[in-house]
């Protein structure tokens, strides 16, 4: 009896395994053994290691970030208190420029990496501004038409790559990442990531309204990678990673091993003080050191909102105007990856974990609101 069982089940494996390769939904098996089989029911911050990936490479000359005169190892109860309830990796208050405060749980620590998840989407949305001021493409105003002709349409190709970094293309791209049907889902674990974007149309037209899809970034990666002619992690290493002195290589996820191509739109594997970089670049307007790497010109313009349906959103970074009289923005990404800047204060803020507060305020999570405010709290008991 329990022989004739197991073979039944052994079947019914065999034939949802066949199924799944007939209508194109084999990813899945790749999608339930990185997540569910490690006990996870969504991506976590530690899937890099079960992908391919390409090293970040770093410099010979690296930056450690200084530590204030007051530095600390320890945050406040209460901050202490939130970090546990929402599981999180590494916490960092960065000020003037130097580590103020750091806490790592979970055995997490500072040489750990963990998945940025779409916080990556600010580094490629950097990029592209690279590749602007050192001519490989035109203007934001370029046509993505004229990377690829598969959106060589009367809709479009009105479509710019400016229309990609700010999150207005147009593009039919469902962004759900809790449906295992979904092409966000698809896009995550299929080895084929070229077809899935290219398969995409415009249906709205673009440069009119914002709507948040990854696929915007992952295409914005490619046109990039197509118009350098190198890899969109050896560009970040050659424009980025190592003039700011990153201390630890990085990894991007690539759909295969084969392909080569990266899941742009997210998956940076890397330690909290390096991701804290790409907030300080933000802060001093493209500038590193004495070194301008980014126009200061599209900073201005990355900071601000293009749409008037998304004043929460710029070109590649998140805003949050106007809490407690200040504007933050912020690099963002799922399950609550967060460097967060306040550029007058000369502040920033990481945080990397698990997961976010299920409660909502204006766009935000709750959890980014109480890391600001416990933070302030911090500096202002020290002072």
């Amino acid at each position: 009896m329990i022989r004739k069982i197991f073979r039944a089940f052994l079947f019914i494996i065999g034939i949802t395994w066949i199924a799944l390769y007939i209508f194109g939904y084999d990813y899945l098996i790749k999608a339930v053994r990185v997540t569910y089989l490690t006990g996870h029911s969504t991506a976590f911050i530690d899937d890099f290691k079960y992908f391919d990936n390409e090293i970040i490479q770093k410099g010979v000359n690296p930056q450690p970030w200084p530590k204030a005169p007051f530095y600390q190892n320890i945050v406040s109860e209460n901050l202490d208190k939130l970090n546990q309830k929402y599981g999180t990796a590494a916490f960092l208050i960065i000020k003037n420029d130097s580590i103020f405060r750091e806490k790592y749980y979970n055995e997490y620590n500072e040489m750990s990496r963990t998945n940025s998840f779409s916080m990556a989407k600010t580094l490629v949305v950097t990029l592209l501004q690279k590749a602007i001021q050192e001519g490989y493409i035109k203007s934001l105003d370029q046509p993505v038409a004229d990377f690829y002709k598969e959106f060589d349409t009367p809709v479009g190709r009105k479509m710019t790559v400016g229309d990609l970094a700010s999150m207005g293309s147009g593009l039919n791209w469902d962004e759900a990442y809790y449906s295992p049907f979904s092409i966000t889902t698809r896009a995550y674990f299929d080895d084929d990531l070229t077809k899935i974007i290219l398969g995409l149309k415009v249906v709205d037209t673009p440069g009119e309204s914002y709507k948040y899809l990854s696929g915007n970034t992952q295409l914005l990666a490619m046109i990039i990678q197509k118009s350098t002619k190198q890899s969109i992690a050896n560009y970040l290493s050659a424009s980025f990673w190592q003039p700011m002195g990153a201390t630890e290589m990085g990894l991007w996820q690539l759909d295969s091993k084969e392909s080569g191509l990266a899941k742009a739109y997210c998956c940076i594997a890397a330690t909290p003080r390096d991701f804290a970089r790409f907030g300080k670049l933000y802060k001093d307007n493209g500038k590193w050191n004495s070194v301008q790497l980014l126009d200061s010109t599209f900073v201005e313009k990355a900071t601000k909102p293009r749409f008037k349906d998304g004043q929460m959103y710029g070109y590649g970074l998140w805003l949050l105007n106007n809490y407690n009289g200040r504007d933050f923005f912020m690099l963002r990404g799922h399950l609550g990856q967060y460097v967060i800047v306040q550029p007058e204060d000369n502040l920033i803020i990481v945080r990397l974990g698990d997961q976010t507060s299920s409660e909502q305020i204006n766009s935000f999570s709750k959890d980014i609101y109480e890391y600001i405010d416990e933070s302030y709290k911090i500096i202002n008991d020290a002072n």
